[in-house]
């Protein structure tokens, strides 16, 4: 079983790869800026501004999956320098102390670095983006390429369903993307609450979403394969907000009637254009990686296992 440091433990995606690695056999280390007792994984206090500090704290690690991001949003839009400092400096200081020890470098970047104009983009785009969120992500993609050229995978990720592994609840209900759509409308129509979908503009229309855990089962292969380039892991459908939402009352046994849409709230728009079509085919993925098929109604249904078992579920298994 293979050493892993994962930075971004205590968020939504890190906390869910996390579990997931942990429940595959790995030995999983949080780097973290604080120290933390509240968290089920060994964790090392790193100060992420020292490239020297990071390659001591990954010492014998066979990979480290860079999950860590700056979510104050209005920070890095007025805050150019902290904005730059916080994605693509950072991941250049993780990838220079991963080629420093050999450690396979993954990181877990977005659909949001491509334009929205492209439906199902294949793993070859290097993106387009159309704010700044994307275009920090897609130059911290770039710094893998040149700094662990023949030791990095780039996870791009979309429209992640599931519940956070490392705190109470969603630091947000909705967003113009689809960050905690699934899990947000679920606990409101359970609650026999209407649930307002927004659109239809101002926000991330389709997507292929993906589910948080099996994120961490395929990122697992990924690193089992020590694979190289860009891969893809997502869903294998691309939907709308709405078709989204009306799945996840057919598999959930929710009331569809209490679906409506709505503009998105003034105070909710995006700073920035968002993609209107941000959906990424997987098909080089799955051949790469020997993964099997992942439709939108599996992984609804692995989500809605995990919610009555509270265990992770996968559809992707350890490759031993």
């Amino acid at each position: 079983m293979a050493r892993i440091a994962i930075t971004g433990i205590t968020g939504f995606v890190g906390s869910n790869i996390a579990s997931v690695l942990t429940d595959f056999g790995h030995e999983v280390i949080g780097l973290v800026r604080t120290e933390r007792v509240d968290l089920p994984w060994h964790c090392k206090v790193v100060d992420f501004d020292s490239v020297s500090d990071l390659t001591e704290a990954i010492e014998s690690c066979h990979a480290v999956v860079h999950c860590a991001i700056s979510n104050d949003f209005n920070r890095l839009t007025h805050d150019r320098e902290y904005a730059y400092d916080s994605y693509v400096g950072m991941t250049s200081r993780v990838a220079k102390a991963s080629v420093a020890k050999d450690a396979h470098l993954v990181y877990v970047s977005t659909d949001w670095i491509m334009d929205g104009t492209q439906h199902m983009s294949l793993e070859s785009n290097a993106g387009n983006p159309v704010n700044l969120y994307g275009f920090l992500k897609a130059m911290s993609e770039q710094v893998c390429r040149d700094l662990a050229q023949d030791s990095h995978a780039i996870c791009r990720i979309a429209g992640v369903m599931g519940r956070h592994r490392a705190a109470e609840s969603a630091p947000r209900s909705q967003d113009v993307g689809f960050g905690y759509f699934v899990d947000t409308l679920v606990r409101r129509l359970r609650e026999g609450e209407s649930f307002s979908v927004w659109g239809p503009d101002f926000v991330n229309k389709v997507t292929t979403p993906s589910l948080a855990s099996e994120i961490g089962a395929q990122i697992e292969r990924v690193i089992s394969r020590r694979a190289v380039g860009n891969f893809h892991l997502v869903g294998d459908d691309a939907v709308t907000r709405l078709d989204l939402a009306y799945a996840t009352c057919e598999v959930f046994d929710l009331d569809p009637s209490l679906i409506h849409e709505s503009p998105v709230p003034e105070g909710e728009k995006f700073a920035a254009p968002v993609p209107v079509d941000s959906s990424l085919s997987n098909l080089e993925t799955k051949q790469r990686l020997g993964l099997g098929p992942t439709s939108l109604r599996e992984l609804l249904t692995a989500f809605r296992r995990e919610l009555e078992t509270m265990q992770s579920q996968t559809l992707t298994k350890p490759e031993r």
